[in-house]
């Protein structure tokens, strides 16, 4: 299931602080594909959910696309999904080919025709925007007969397993040797739901390394951010579904200064993807009006704990003099034997 150099995962999670067995869930989950409750596929190597978004299906069948296919799947990446959304002759037209071309290529995604196609589109859009009502409406309406801790804990297994699939190790190990880097400045920001993701970010790299700043949750208060911010630092970003105009702003204020970003999105990827350094897509959706950070976190706290490693002598003096600190301000109780 993982792409190579995934042992990595393993000893991160053996050595961790953090003594959740999960990534045990997550292997038993992931190898059981003949267990149809997963509702999974292998499709070129990968487990993908099904179905699968067209980008996904655009990204698998481009080796065999011709060169006209092409330019229309570059096009339709470019401006994701936004480029698809016309009629099969505006599409064609603003991608500089033929509408046959359109068609064929289409079908070689395996859509029946252009109209699956666009609906397909507009259906993945549909999702991004869906509120927590709309969500609760999705799943309530295809519920299975069986109680919801049961769909939960499926939705959650499938969730860590399909995130987990799809990250490429080369990235994780470039993310985490930037987000290690301290000669350059690391940031963190978050969403109206994210933000938590961010804070929890904050408490463990700060103890990690040290110039890590957490940003407030004012977007009133991010120039002040972006002031100080140089070639070499490093934004990590997190947003997700319904995604948020001032996110997209501060990372495209960020990279104008050089600033690395760091993207963590949900499967359908923020608008923020199209200025990210590294984007990592975490599947979300789960039988609630809410999505499940749960995927998420796992791969935040995956990153924290290779951090750790890259920086362990560091990491462990800066712990001891926190532990002091702790100490000397009386902030934990201390019990006597």
């Amino acid at each position: 299931m993982f792409k190579q150099g995934s042992s990595r995962f393993v000893k991160i999670f053996s050595q961790s602080s953090l003594r959740v067995n999960i990534f045990s869930i997550i292997f038993r989950t992931a190898v059981r594909l003949d267990d149809p409750s997963c509702n999974l596929l292998q499709r070129r190597g990968k487990i993908l959910s099904k179905p699968a978004s067209v980008r996904e299906l655009i990204r698998d069948h481009y080796p065999e696309f011709s060169q006209a296919q092409r330019k229309f799947a570059d096009a339709l990446l470019n401006d994701y999904p936004n480029a698809g959304l016309a009629s099969i002759t505006t599409v064609a037209s603003n991608a500089g080919i033929s509408s046959p071309t359109v068609a064929r290529t289409v079908q070689k995604l395996g859509f029946k025709g252009f109209p699956q196609f666009h609906q397909a589109l507009l259906l993945e859009l549909q999702a991004k925007v869906s509120g927590p009502n709309q969500r609760r409406e999705n799943w309530a309406s295809e519920a299975p007969d069986e109680h919801l801790l049961n769909r939960f804990s499926k939705a959650i297994t499938n969730n860590i397993s399909q995130t987990f699939a799809n990250i490429d190790t080369a990235q994780f190990d470039n993310t985490v040797s930037h987000l290690a880097d301290t000669s350059g400045r690391l940031y963190l920001v978050g969403g109206r739901i994210t933000r938590a993701l961010a804070e929890y970010a904050f408490t463990h790299f700060q103890a990690i390394r040290p110039d890590v700043t957490h940003m407030t949750a004012s977007s009133a208060t991010w120039p002040h951010y972006v002031l100080d911010m140089n070639k070499g630092d490093t934004l990590l970003l997190f947003d997700i579904r319904r995604y948020e105009e001032n996110l997209l702003r501060l990372s495209q204020l960020a990279a104008t200064r050089g600033v690395r970003v760091v993207l963590i999105t949900d499967q359908w990827s923020s608008p923020v993807a199209t200025v990210a350094d590294y984007t990592f897509n975490c599947w979300v959706e789960v039988p609630s009006g809410w999505d499940s950070n749960t995927a998420t976190m796992l791969l935040l706290e995956a990153m924290i704990s290779s951090v750790q490693e890259s920086r362990l002598a560091d990491a462990r003096d800066r712990h001891e003099e926190l532990d002091q600190l702790f100490t000397q301000s009386k902030l934990f109780r201390k019990e006597e034997y």
